[in-house]
């Protein structure tokens, strides 16, 4: 299991799609959604990093920080409203490491995450194996059959998300949702580019399998074991 994250955020449905998303990035998830308990459960819990939405009940984020700061070098990274520019410096005097702006895109989150997990000698890097496949996660680099792929930023993330649920069926908003945020916005067919570069890309036999969810209505995705 991953580095553990302490998720603080009152927003039950982002908090929702935030611990989702980062256990399928790979990191052990705790939640919480009031300042007190946040507290409470980061003595409890002794989680390696915090993700700390300002504005929060009991009490509110920036005291939350200052209380953690207190007594832990836990990295904390905070959740800001776009424009609240005291609100981010004040939770970087109050001891944040680092902050996202809400709206945000999921990839980032976690890139800043990865940052400052590796900053505070926490190790990410995994090796993920899929029939011939094998993936470095701190690195990047992507092999099958001991033949480098050189795939570009998405179809890479898309491979690693696959990777890490083989044979499961993960639906486009699934994928979405985990990978790039709840924004489609831009490009509408950026997804199906993603799978058209990553199939070509990875070759023959194909592995990576469109399923038809019949009674469910719209397309999954997952990876397969080749055919005999």
């Amino acid at each position: 299991m991953g580095p553990r994250v302490l998720i603080a955020e009152d927003d039950e449905r982002l908090r929702a799609m935030l611990s989702r998303g980062l256990r399928y990035a790979g990191f052990e998830v705790f939640e919480a959604g009031d300042g007190l308990v946040v507290l409470e459960q980061a003595q409890r819990l002794a989680p390696d990093l915090v993700v700390l939405d300002i504005g929060m009940p009991g009490l509110d984020g920036l005291a939350v920080c200052a209380s953690l700061r207190a007594t832990s070098a836990v990295p904390i990274l905070m959740l800001t409203a776009r424009g609240e520019v005291s609100d981010r410096v004040g939770g970087l005097r109050g001891g944040a490491d680092d902050y996202v702006v809400k709206p945000f895109v999921f990839q980032e989150l976690v890139a800043r995450l990865e940052a400052l997990a590796r900053r505070s000698g926490l190790m990410l890097g995994e090796r993920l194996r899929f029939a011939d496949l094998v993936l470095e996660t701190e690195t990047g680099s992507v092999l099958r059959a001991g033949v480098a792929l050189e795939l570009k930023p998405r179809e890479r993330e898309l491979l690693e998300l696959l990777m890490r649920h083989p044979g499961q069926v993960l639906s486009a908003t699934v994928i979405w949702e985990r990978l790039w945020g709840e924004d489609r916005g831009g490009s509408s067919n950026a997804l199906n580019v993603a799978l058209s570069g990553l199939r070509r890309k990875l070759g023959a036999p194909e592995l990576v399998e469109t399923v038809r969810r019949v009674g469910l209505g719209g397309v999954g995705y997952r990876l397969r074991e080749p055919a005999a």
